[in-house]
């Protein structure tokens, strides 16, 4: 019998009925055109808020799995913890993730590769940095399997050295969760943004906290993108005043997609 860690803010972040979650979700994806000479990725990064703010921006990236046609098997998806401190990376104690739209099963033969990291259902119970991608990915890779990871306080090393065990082949995709910076003025907010964008293209991992919400696991990946070479591209910058919000505090969202040599746009 499966554990499952139920869905937390189905019904808040997003349509908590199935039909409209996945309306909400094709409509999304359906408002993006893709480039057909575009490759498929082997990573995302790409934000955690609710869909009326951040959905357009993570559809962005998502439209790009959607031409896989079902062949990714594995997801490792990475995202901060937004509630509960910790040293290190962490995984669920469940067998599988709950949404309205079904479960989605975690890869636990892939759980044995990875470097000793704990397992905590206090952490991953309340969290929403993983939750949120999860619709998205039953729509574009149903098949796929999940490596759910929340990121405390880690070097870049720690996470790097992680997804490097988890790294694969054309059959993982990697997704890293994280907004950019928060409660901004929205001229602000912009200027912060297109400078932590010009890093994550230089796959630089010196990001400060204040630029990115998942800086730890942006940071890590970045680190391992640079080991294996990608080539990153910039889909999406905005924020929430361009989305839903005011533009006196705004969050700001990005969308960037990791292509591997051979079949990669710098």
């Amino acid at each position: 019998m499966l554990t499952v860690r139920p869905a937390s803010v189905a019904g808040r972040f997003y349509p908590g009925d199935p039909v409209l979650l996945e309306r909400e979700v094709d409509r999304l994806l359906s408002a993006v055109v893709v480039p057909p000479e575009e490759p498929l990725p082997k990573a995302l990064i790409l934000p955690h808020a609710g869909y009326a703010y951040s959905g357009p921006v993570a559809a962005s990236g998502y439209a790009r799995l959607r031409r896989a046609g079902g062949s990714v098997e594995r997801v490792v998806l990475l995202g901060p913890s937004h509630h509960v401190a910790f040293q290190g990376l962490a995984l669920p104690e469940a067998d599988a993730f709950e949404t309205p739209l079904g479960l989605v099963e975690i890869d636990l033969a892939a759980l044995a590769r990875i470097p000793a990291v704990r397992r905590s259902e206090a952490i991953h119970r309340p969290e929403h940095s993983l939750e949120v991608h999860l619709p998205f990915l039953q729509r574009v890779a149903p098949r796929a399997r999940l490596v759910p990871l929340a990121v405390g306080e880690a070097t870049p090393f720690q996470v790097a050295e992680v997804l490097e065990a988890l790294w694969g082949g054309s059959e993982t995709v990697i997704v890293v969760s994280s907004d950019l910076s928060h409660y901004l003025p929205y001229r602000e907010c912009r200027a912060m943004d297109e400078g932590t964008a010009r890093q994550i293209l230089r796959l630089d991992s010196a990001l400060p906290r204040e630029g990115a919400c998942g800086a730890a696991p942006v940071a890590g990946f970045l680190e391992a993108a640079r080991r294996k070479h990608l080539h990153p591209l910039l889909l999406d910058l905005r924020n929430s005043g361009d989305t839903a919000g005011g533009q006196e505090e705004v969050v700001g969202y990005g969308a960037f997609a990791f292509f591997e040599m051979g079949g990669g746009r710098s």
